[in-house]
């Protein structure tokens, strides 16, 4: 099995890892809030960047592969900070199953 050509020098961007916490509203529904599960170092790559239209509104898409050293309890619906700039886990894998680095391919919002 081939594994993953990554320098982990590479790993320069400080990234706070998010995991959803719902609350209830007492109207049946949930508030959410985020709750900071790990503070880690990663690699951002822009992917795409596709334009679109929100109420009425132009938006940019813009997505990007994360890399991060292997973690099992990462998952989709959980995200990452850095800043200002939120990322928001699409998926989640280890692109070589060799237990050494995860790939997340994530949506960036407020952009």
């Amino acid at each position: 099995m081939a594994t993953a050509a990554f320098d982990p020098g590479g790993l320069t961007a400080r990234l706070t890892l998010e995991a959803p916490v719902e609350s209830p509203d007492g109207q049946g529904g949930a508030t959410v809030t985020w709750s900071a599960v790990a503070s880690l170092w990663a690699r951002i790559e822009p992917v795409t960047a596709s334009p679109g239209e929100e109420a009425g509104g132009g938006r940019v898409t813009i997505t990007h592969a994360i890399w991060m050293r292997y973690r099992s309890d990462v998952s989709a619906g959980m995200r990452l900070v850095k800043g200002g700039r939120v990322f928001i886990v699409e998926t989640a894998h280890d692109p070589d199953e060799s237990g050494r680095y995860l790939l997340c391919r994530c949506r960036e919002e407020g952009r």
